[in-house]
């Protein structure tokens, strides 16, 4: 069993992506604590008895039973991969992209690879919970779905489970009572795992699950939107995350590649999004990041926070921040100083 203590793991993905990745590091530690009940399968970094080649594609499937108050909670993450939940029983808090919630019994969630959500609000309450996350080999919503080849839906139906999927965010369904049923199906099966012995039954249970979820789709009138898988959707998300990691000495052609797209429609994107070419953009996050910094961090001098922001030399901090703002990194922070004393 993995046994990992950080919820949140930063890492670079390839051509320098970032993801925040989660990695259960909370449930762990509260299963070493006694504090609940745990059962899962998983790869990569995702705790749990390993999984087999047999389910390749299948990052992590497990549950967790709490029966007491709980003192912990999994912060903004991002999973590689679709995620559902179903929460059996119990209450609990529950965000996504900013939008927070209380999941009730009965809840089921969709999350797709490029959504934020948390689970927790820290603390994540009374209940039992289900999850799967299934690698469909994308991280930006323009990009194509590939689905593991064991899914066995279908062209047609797996296309329309896929559209569906993309073109239509809700958070939260009622589960039907046929997937409450084939959760607690999966349920067993982990139970009685032994290295690998329920890959055949774990398969089949995914493959009903999907199915059940294209009804679920059906009888709930899904409203799609086209929007929600355009290239430029894409690069904003990055856009949006590049004030993560200011420091990393992107280019644009790995500002593109990260993004999923060439380069010329990325800048072209990303001239449309906020009237500057992506190293303006970049520029602009490191100088928001350096005036947060300025503003708080009094302890770090004006070089450190510099090298911190992603510019090369303290100098050159000096010469963009004072064309930008009109005043030098420590007028800057006098002027913020003052003003809090005052």
């Amino acid at each position: 069993m993995d046994d990992i203590k950080q919820s949140i793991t930063p890492f670079k993905g390839e051509n320098g992506s970032i993801f925040y990745a989660d990695n259960c590091g909370p449930l762990v530690d509260a299963r070493d604590r006694g504090m609940v009940e745990f059962k899962a399968l998983g790869r990569h970094s995702y705790p749990g008895d390993r999984l087999t080649e047999a389910t390749e594609g299948l990052n992590t499937i497990g549950y967790w039973n709490a029966n007491r108050d709980q003192d912990w909670g999994l912060d903004w993450h991002r999973n590689e991969g679709v995620e559902f939940h179903l929460l059996e029983s119990g209450k609990m808090p529950y965000g996504v992209e900013g939008q927070e919630m209380e999941l009730s019994a009965g809840d089921f969630t969709i999350t797709r690879p490029w959504q934020q959500h948390k689970v927790g609000n820290p603390e994540v309450g009374i209940g039992k919970f289900y999850w799967i996350i299934i690698d469909v080999g994308v991280r930006r919503p323009h990009q194509t779905w590939e689905w593991p080849d064991w899914i066995m839906l279908s062209q047609e139906d797996l296309d329309r489970l896929t559209l569906s999927i993309r073109q239509n965010e809700q958070p939260v369904w009622k589960a039907t009572p046929e997937i409450k049923d084939c959760f607690k199906k999966i349920n067993k099966t982990l139970i009685t795992d032994n290295r690998g012995s329920s890959s055949s039954k774990i398969r089949l249970y995914i493959n009903e699950l999907l199915i059940l979820i294209l009804e679920m789709f059906d009888r709930g009138k899904l409203i799609l939107n086209e929007s929600l898988t355009d290239s430029m959707r894409s690069a904003k998300q990055f856009i949006d995350e590049l004030s993560n990691d200011p420091a990393y000495p992107w280019t644009i052609e790995e500002m593109a590649a990260s993004s999923g797209l060439g380069t010329t429609r990325f800048t072209h994107h990303c001239k449309t999004l906020t009237n500057l070419t992506p190293m303006q953009v970049l520029t602009q996050k490191r100088l928001e990041k350096a005036c947060q910094m300025l503003r708080e961090s009094v302890d770090l001098s004006a070089s450190q926070i510099a090298y911190t922001c992603g510019f090369s030399t303290s100098q050159y901090f000096s010469t963009v921040f004072k064309k930008h703002m009109k005043m030098s990194p420590q007028s800057y922070r006098t002027k913020f100083t003052n003003r809090a004393s005052a």
